[in-house]
Order: structure tokens, then C-alpha cells, then sequence
């Protein structure tokens, strides 16, 4: 089976190429709001004052009604708002709304009579979600990020993996919907990595996203091409700050902090943001026994903010990031185990010798985006955004290790975005190119100190680049119904040339009065190939360890996804079920018993399954919860057809290493008197597969496991605010996985307590 963590490592001197006009606003952060408004004989409201406020911020924007009562918000960022009608002789309406990037709720305001006492109308119906897309979408807040169990950590993948349905985190990477290839934006454009799971942990700081947006395939044609999952950040802007710093400090078992310093503030023009961070923990990945051993991390980072709205059709926005970790590489100790020795439970061939490996891996990470957003009229809207990116993964070996290796890779990006969308009547539009230029600095070496063999090493300085162009559209014929079709078109250069066609179909049925949504999708995908490459020294090493190298080629994607949303008193189901067929599947390997690993193509790969999320309004104004399930099955086979590998899958399609079957995440939230709170997170797997049915597990899936996650909180006045954390309550450990990355097997994490610390200041 293919083992689950490539990360090529180099340190990359900067090159930087940029550019290209470029965009697309709608893998973007944006979307829409339309209504119209009516007097109680449903004729039109001329010059009624619509007001968009944000629930989270300051943000707020004005519109008037035209000579139909209706109106139009262009190009607002996801997130949740609350929209006010005022008109004279009227009272004041209001109604709460949810917006989605690319989405276009239209709200219907129905105005009564003013009298003497003046009152506002609020809508008796739920928020409204959106009913146009065949997306699905799980959107997590600042707020929820905050509160939910060891969320707010720098390194952690909570955020994602205990809100969205098939997201878990096995062999130290996250993986969604049975494959590793997934996007993260920030401020709606991607952060290109055409690197397969090269890095441990978030792109981002959590602490710094103010909504998170997951979408789950079935994107439209301007969202890319990573099949598996979307991660749109929202940043913090500083708009819902005045003149307002934090500082949090955090201290708990295993000598672990995560510590921060942010500030913001805004006028009616200008917003700012700047946040830096550090961390440190003596538990970092995921151990290969139930001891934690050799497995300190560190890091720091930081990240900043700059919103100008120039004048009321133009605005700028910058966005930089840095991130700098250190992982410890943590091992096996015990000599006679099915890792460390040759018997009879491993075939007599030492699964991952790793009680003598002292390695250590550093990771760096640095991003600056900046986007012009003009808005032409109400329908018109044009994004721009250069981006450069660099990042960096350098793995070493102890030179005492019987094999030192040493696998650096640094890859630097230049490029950008550029998309016009115009929002018209009946149809929702997108045009845009997306480009970039990629050079990689690749350094691998090894050193045999078991009198095996001679050392050697082996540099490569590939380039590549990506062209992509996309039209999408979301045509409206009737008010209940939308119709999605588009195409992307994508040139990939590199160690080989590709081009690809993506089609994509949809639609999205809402059934008025009850107001459930249907939804369907089909359309295919290519995901561009990393610049990996072989010569010399090491396609030597590669031949000494029964191993070949062919050239890597993009993954190819076709999936089918249909579903339905329904709410109901403010609660809201989705529920969905999809098919991926896949060509290239990406996966990962290692050379026989080094630290080497390298990408790889697997034929085929199937990942079918069905997922559901049930997120409750405020209950008895106190509780809320939210719950995310997933059935799945991730299945490979055929011949390995990319990459350095030395195996065969069987005949047929057989589990994938990172392949489990049931994923349940139940969750809480409730406000406790004297401004307290309480949080808290069941999440139950059913069991990876098993590399070695019988040895210690019978069957061939690993044992299944549930956690607890619980939080409580409490804030002191409107400055001060205390948590206890506490993950894995219960200290339930478990073997989690036994296919090989960093250190070998992988053990689910021990019981963390820390308390966090929050002050919050003016200055």
C-alpha cells in the first residue's frame, strides 16, 4: 500500500517571476445580496434606505431601492449579516442572512403600515442560507473557532476537522474525502502548492481567520481544480476592531503554549490588522507508540491585514503571511517490535527501523497577496491579485542514523488571479485567468553508516508553470431553480507538458413553501503534478532499492454528486452523496528504509460515499450544536504509473491506506450564567486499514476509537476572558494508522489540558 506523507524539502533561493494579469474573484470571497421590497398590496417600495450590517464587525453598506423595489449588494465577503429595510410611512424590517462565496440569496420584504408607535419588523423566518449553489458548504466563524476544543492552536486542524464531513487527520496529514490534493485561499484567491501533503500544519493561523469557508467538490469552473476540498479564509481585517490589541498566552501538559499578540483598528476608509504568534510543545505529530518520544515542536509566525477603500468603486487589499516550525521526528524505542525487528508478524522484513533515527524537520512558509476589487455598477465587479509564494520543507537525519538523509525542497510561485463577474437579472457570470510560475530547489542525499553503501547526493532546479482560464455561469430561468455550466481549460509545463478540458454541470431545485433544496452536480477535474525529478546519484540509489522512476503526470478527476438541504425552525440538514473516479491518483512512498519519500501516481481510485451536517439555531437561547457524518470508501488499483515505487497493488481495487469507513463529529456549544460557557467535541472513527491483518489487530481495519474534547470558559468584564481546554478526555489511546510517514506508525495523540488566557486592551 502506498504509505501516506510525501514531503520534499529544500531550501529554495527566491525567485520570483511574477505576473500575469490575473484572477477570479469567485474562487473568491465574495458573493451577493438582491431583494426587492413591497408595501402589504405587494407594490413596489421606491427609495426605501436597505442597510447590510455585518454580525462580526463594522462593516456596513447602503443601498437605495430603484422604481421595481428592488435591490442589490455586490461583492460582499462571506460571512453572516443582517439586513434592514427602512422607507417612510413604513416600519423598519429586518432579517438575517448568510453569505457564501459566489452565492446570491435574494430576500423578499414585505413592508406594514407604520403607526403612531413606531416598532421594527423582524422576520419570524430562519436566517436565510443559500438555495443557489450545488457546493456544499460548511462555514465556520471566529467565534466558533474560539470556543471549539483546541481549535484557536496555531498548529491545529479542528477548525476543519470537527465541522466538516470526511475530513480526519491520519499519518500526520489531513485528508478530506479520501485524498490528500486540497486548496487553501486567503481573501478569496489560492495559494498555489503543487506540492502533495508537503507540510504538517495549516496554512494559517486560526486565530487569525475570521470565517472559514470548507466547500466539498461539485465547484463551479472558477474554483479550481483540487477535488477533495476548498479552504477559503476570510482574514481578520481590523474592522471589528477599535483601536483594539489582544494578547493570549496559554500554558498546559507536555510543556506546551501557544501564545499571541494582535491588533486592529479601522475609519470609514481604511482597516488594518497584525497578528504575530509562538509556539512550543514536547507532543507534536503523532508518535509511532503509545510513548511520546522525540517529538518537540516549535514555531512562530505572523500575519497582516491592509483594507483601503479608495472611493465607493474601488478597494486594496494586502495580505502577508509568515510561518516558521521545527518538528522532531519521534521514533520507536522498543528493539523487538513489528517496526524495529524482522518476525514473524511482519513477514520477517523490518516494517520501518526507526529506534536509532534522531531526525528533525523544518518548515517555512511566506505569502503576499494583493487584490484590486472594482465595482463598475450594482452588476459589475473586477478583481485583480498578484500573489507571490514561497514555501519550504527540509527534512534531516542525525548523522549517526544507519541512513542520514537529507531531503530539502523550497518552491517559490509568482503569478495571479484576475475574474470579472457580472450579476445580471437571470444570470450569475464569471470570466477569468489564472496563472502562475513555480521553480522548485530539490536537495537529496543520503549517507550509509552501516557499511551498506557510499554516500551521495543529488541536486535538481525544475520550473513549471500553470495557465488556466475559466467561464462559469449561474443561469436563473425561474426564481426556484438554478442552472450552473462551465469550463476550464489548463496548461501545465513541467517535467511533461498536459492539457486538459474541465466541463462542469449543475443545478440547484428549491421547492418553494418548504423551501428544501435539491441538489446535482457532474464535471471534471486536473490537478497539476508536482516538479519532482530524478537523476543521477539518486535514480542510482532508487535502482539499488528495486525501484524505477517514471515521470509524474496531473491527476484527472470526474466526479457526480447529488444532495439536498432542508431547513426547518432554524435548524438546517444537508445531506449529500457523491462518486469520484479517479486517473493518476496522487498518493506517496518511501525509498525502502530511509526518510525519503516521494510522490506517486497510483492508476485508478475510486471514492464514493455519502456525508450529512445538522447545525441547530440557538436553543432556549443558550445551547447550539452542530454535527458532521461521513460514510465513505477510498479504494486504489491498477499499476503505479508516476513517481519512484517498487510495488504493485492487487488485482481489482482494494482500501486505500488512509481508507475508513464511518466519521462521526458531534459538537456543542452552551452559554452558562455569569458569562460562562461550555464547548465540547465527540468525534468516533471506525478504524483505518490494516497493513497487517491479524498482527496485533484481526480484520483488515484498524480498531475504532471516540474522543472527547471539552472546553469551558468564562469572560471577566469585556477585557479578560479564561478557558480550560482539554482533548481526549478520557486518555483513549489507539493504534490510528500503521502505513509509514514520519517516524513510522502513528498513534492517536494522548490527554492535552492547557488553559488559555485572553486580555484585551484599547490603545
Amino acid at each position: 500500500m502506498p504509505t501516506g506523507g510525501f514531503i520534499i524539502r529544500t531550501k529554495f533561493a527566491a525567485t520570483a517571476a511574477l505576473v500575469l494579469t490575473s484572477i477570479a474573484a469567485f474562487a473568491s470571497i465574495f458573493g451577493s445580496v438582491r431583494g426587492i421590497v413591497h408595501d402589504p398590496q405587494h407594490r413596489p417600495v421606491e427609495n426605501a434606505m436597505v442597510m447590510l450590517r455585518s454580525k462580526t464587525s463594522d462593516q456596513i453598506v447602503t443601498v437605495n431601492t430603484d422604481a421595481r423595489g428592488e435591490f442589490t449588494f455586490n461583492g460582499i465577503a462571506l460571512g453572516d449579516y443582517t439586513v434592514s429595510v427602512v422607507a417612510p410611512n413604513f416600519n423598519q424590517s429586518a432579517r438575517s442572512v448568510q453569505i457564501n462565496s459566489g452565492s446570491q440569496p435574494v430576500l423578499h420584504f414585505s413592508l406594514s403600515v407604520a403607526t403612531n408607535k413606531e416598532s421594527v419588523a423582524v422576520s419570524g423566518s430562519p436566517e436565510a442560507i443559500p438555495v443557489d449553489s450545488a457546493t456544499p458548504t460548511t462555514l465556520v466563524s471566529r467565534l466558533d473557532i474560539e470556543h471549539t476544543p483546541g481549535a484557536a492552536r496555531t498548529n491545529s486542524l479542528a477548525m476543519i476537522t470537527d465541522y466538516v464531513p470526511g475530513a480526519y487527520f491520519t499519518h500526520d496529514q489531513l485528508h478530506v474525502r479520501g485524498g490528500h490534493q486540497t486548496s487553501w485561499l486567503i481573501d478569496g484567491v489560492p495559494v498555489p502548492n503543487t506540492n502533495i501533503a508537503s507540510n504538517l500544519g495549516p496554512q494559517f493561523d486560526p486565530k487569525d481567520v475570521d470565517y472559514l469557508e470548507v466547500d466539498r467538490g461539485s465547484y463551479g469552473a472558477e474554483f479550481g481544480d483540487r477535488t477533495y476540498g476548498v479552504f477559503n479564509v476570510v482574514p481578520r481585517t481590523g474592522f471589528e476592531r477599535n483601536n483594539q490589541a489582544e494578547v493570549v498566552l496559554s500554558a498546559g501538559n507536555f510543556y506546551q503554549t501557544n501564545d499571541a499578540f494582535n491588533f486592529g483598528s479601522h475609519t470609514q476608509r481604511f482597516a488594518y490588522y497584525a497578528s504575530v504568534n509562538a509556539n512550543r510543545s514536547n507532543l507534536g505529530i503523532q508518535t509511532p507508540v503509545p510513548q511520546v518520544v522525540h517529538d518537540a515542536d516549535n514555531g512562530y509566525g505572523g500575519f497582516g491585514s491592509l483594507i483601503l477603500n479608495v472611493d465607493p468603486t474601488n478597494q486594496l487589499r494586502l495580505i502577508t503571511s509568515l510561518r516558521k516550525d521545527y518538528y522532531q521526528i519521534p521514533y520507536d524505542p522498543f528493539p523487538k517490535d513489528i517496526e524495529n525487528a524482522p518476525i514473524a508478524a511482519n513477514n520477517f522484513v523490518a516494517q520501518y527501523p526507526s529506534l536509532d533515527l534522531r531526525d528533525g524537520d523544518h518548515e517555512s512558509d511566506a505569502i503576499v497577496n494583493f487584490s484590486w476589487v472594482h465595482t463598475f455598477n450594482a452588476k459589475l465587479l473586477l478583481t485583480v491579485s498578484p500573489f507571490f509564494h514561497h514555501n519550504a520543507a527540509d527534512y534531516d537525519s542525525s548523522l549517526s542514523d544507519p541512513v542520514a538523509t537529507t531531503e530539502h525542497r523550497g518552491s517559490s510561485y509568482g503569478g495571479g488571479q484576475v475574474s470579472f463577474a457580472a450579476n445580471l437579472p437571470k444570470n450569475n457570470l464569471q470570466v477569468g485567468i489564472y496563472s502562475f510560475y513555480q521553480q522548485d530547489n530539490e536537495i537529496f542525499g543520503a549517507a550509509f553508516n552501516n557499511g551498506s553503501g557510499s554516500a551521495f547526493s543529488d541536486t535538481e532546479h525544475p520550473t513549471g508553470s500553470l495557465e488556466a482560464f475559466f467561464i462559469d455561469d449561474k443561469f436563473k430561468p425561474v426564481s426556484w431553480l438554478t442552472l450552473t455550466a462551465g469550463m476550464r481549460p489548463t496548461h501545465f509545463s513541467g517535467g511533461v507538458s498536459e492539457n486538459a478540458i474541465s466541463p462542469r454541470f449543475g443545478a440547484a431545485l428549491n421547492v418553494p413553501h418548504i423551501n428544501w433544496t435539491f441538489r446535482a452536480f457532474y464535471g471534471h477535474y486536473y490537478q497539476a503534478p508536482p516538479l519532482i525529478t530524478a537523476a543521477g546519484p539518486l535514480i542510482e540509489f532508487a535502482n539499488a532499492n528495486n525501484l524505477g522512476f517514471i515521470p509524474l503526470h496531473g491527476e484527472r478527476d470526474e466526479e457526480h454528486q447529488f444532495g439536498v438541504t432542508i431547513p426547518y425552525r432554524g435548524w438546517v440538514l444537508d445531506a449529500d452523496s457523491f462518486r469520484t473516479n479517479v486517473a493518476n491518483f496522487f498518493d506517496h512512498n518511501n525509498i525502502g528504509e530511509s526518510n525519503l519519500f516521494f510522490p506517486i501516481t497510483i492508476s485508478q481510485a475510486v471514492i464514493r460515499g455519502w456525508e450529512l451536517t445538522l447545525r441547530s439555531p440557538r436553543i432556549a437561547h443558550r445551547g447550539q450544536i452542530h454535527l458532521a457524518y461521513s460514510n465513505q470508501i477510498a479504494e486504489g488499483g491498477g499499476a503505479i504509473n508516476g513517481g519512484l515505487t517498487d510495488f504493485s497493488l492487487p488485482a481489482g481495487l482494494s482500501p486505500l491506506d488512509h481508507d475508513q469507513r464511518n466519521t462521526l463529529n458531534l459538537g456543542g456549544h452552551i452559554t452558562l450564567p455569569w458569562r460562562a460557557y461550555a464547548c465540547t467535541n465527540v468525534y468516533y472513527g471506525s478504524g483505518f486499514s490494516n497493513a497487517f491483518p491479524g498482527q496485533p489487530y484481526p480484520g483488515n481495519y484498524l480498531p475504532q476509537h471516540t474522543t472527547l474534547d471539552l472546553s469551558v470558559g468564562k469572560d471577566f468584564g469585556e477585557g479578560f476572558s479564561a478557558s480550560l481546554n482539554a482533548m481526549n478526555v478520557a486518555n483513549r489511546r489507539i493504534e490510528l494508522d500503521n502505513s509509514v510517514t514520519f517516524g513510522g506508525f502513528h498513534w492517536n495523540n494522548p490527554r492535552e489540558i492547557y488553559v488559555e488566557l485572553r486580555y484585551r486592551f484599547h490603545y
